[in-house]
């Protein structure tokens, strides 16, 4: 693992923020792929977690997109805590999600991370035409980059609030049901990130709806 120094952080939502890092020699990578980060304090540097880099290959910077689990003292609890000049240690980047071309992107909280730099990509390249995204939250204040993915000129996006009933968002689970309302046509790739539990349940519902397991794409 590499030693890399915090840039800057900032506020994404009330318990998600946004980390950049100055970006060893060589770090190269895709859209969609994560490494491991480990805290640079004593008896943390063996506690590796997998983040998903939300910034571009090209840019100057790696970034992340972090949810803070403050009822658990662990990793995410003191990266939060993190201040510009303070280092962590970075592990080699490998492939999480690639895309393959047009399709739906279904993500629970911060199950969007790995999309929202392919999403990114797809809009520097105008190539989000096509692509739909499906997101659920438990309320409107939990959903991260919300301007940002509303700006997304050509991307369908639909927000689902399980916890809110709020007008402008869908409200309830994403299930068999919603699914077919909201997407026209199942012949397509789907991109599946979120809690383990969310992803079995909405694989299976796509399963019932007809989709081939081979169009599916999962986090591990």
């Amino acid at each position: 693992m590499q030693k890399t120094t915090l840039l800057s952080v900032e506020a994404v939502t009330h318990d998600v923020r946004r980390f950049k890092f100055r970006r060893p020699g060589g770090f190269g990578y895709q859209p969609g792929d994560a490494t491991e980060l480990a805290l640079d304090i004593e008896n943390w540097r063996d506690e590796k977690r997998p983040f998903t880099m939300t910034s571009l290959p090209d840019d100057e910077e790696i970034e992340f997109t972090i949810k803070g689990y403050p009822e658990h003292d662990g990793v995410t609890t003191r990266l939060h805590a993190l201040q510009p000049g303070d280092t962590v240690l970075i592990d080699e980047p490998f492939e999480t999600f690639r895309y393959k071309g047009k399709g739906v992107f279904i993500a629970g909280g911060a199950g969007l991370t790995p999309f929202l730099a392919i999403l990114r990509d797809l809009r520097a390249k105008g190539e989000l035409q096509g692509n739909q995204l499906i997101f659920a939250n438990k309320e409107e204040k939990d959903i991260i980059c919300a301007d940002e993915l509303a700006a997304m000129e050509g991307l369908d996006l639909e927000h689902v609030l399980s916890e809110e009933d709020k007008g402008g968002y869908r409200h309830g689970q994403i299930d068999v049901a919603l699914l077919k309302d909201l997407v026209p046509d199942f012949d397509r790739r789907f991109y599946l990130c979120g809690p383990p539990p969310m992803q079995k349940a909405i694989q299976e519902d796509l399963q019932e709806l007809g989709v081939d397991a081979d169009s599916v794409s999962l986090s591990d």
